[in-house]
């Protein structure tokens, strides 16, 4: 499992003071109002920043991080990912998982048969939805509801699925 979970990505800079537009991957927008401190992934090395200030704008969280008072010191980190530790995630509710851990799990139809490798998850207004890679290398996608899968077993990397009439054609 991965310890680092992707809270946010930098699109770009708000004003000259070192603000930043963060557009949130998380389901909890207003979880950033709870966090200290955030780990920026620059591609080469994690750098920890403290988090001063803490603001929404339409569907984007603008953030200033101590010691970052002008465009010229933040603007480099465009695009870059904020990650926080897994200890600092919120709490999941039961059938709930984080989307790093369900990438690449095992997926297999009720009756024991290898169906594919589980590649990506769509959010949806509704339901999630699992993107499948099959042995034949096609892409199924599979609602997330409770009839279709059955089971999620973090533990040995295996997500049990009944395959609902009409999804195969």
């Amino acid at each position: 499992m991965e310890n680092l979970l992707r809270v946010g990505v930098i699109s770009s800079t708000h004003g000259v003071r070192g603000e930043v537009k963060v557009y949130p991957t998380t389901d909890d927008v207003n979880r950033f109002n709870s966090l200290k401190n955030v780990i920026l992934d620059t591609g080469k090395e994690h750098m920890d920043l403290e988090i001063q200030g803490v603001k929404f704008f339409k569907n984007m969280v603008i953030l200033k991080f101590k010691g970052y008072d002008s465009i010229d010191d933040i603007e480099k980190y465009k695009g870059k990912d904020l990650l926080i530790t897994r200890d600092q995630a919120v709490e999941l509710g039961p059938d709930e998982n984080f989307i790093v851990d369900l990438i690449g799990l095992r997926v297999v139809t009720e009756d024991g048969k290898e169906f594919g490798t589980l590649t990506d998850v769509i959010k949806t207004g509704a339901n999630d939805v699992y993107e499948v890679k099959t042995a034949e290398g096609k892409e199924v996608l599979l609602p997330a509801i409770k009839e279709c899968v059955l089971n999620v077993d973090l533990r040995s990397g295996i997500v049990t699925v009944h395959i609902m009439d009409g999804l195969l054609d």
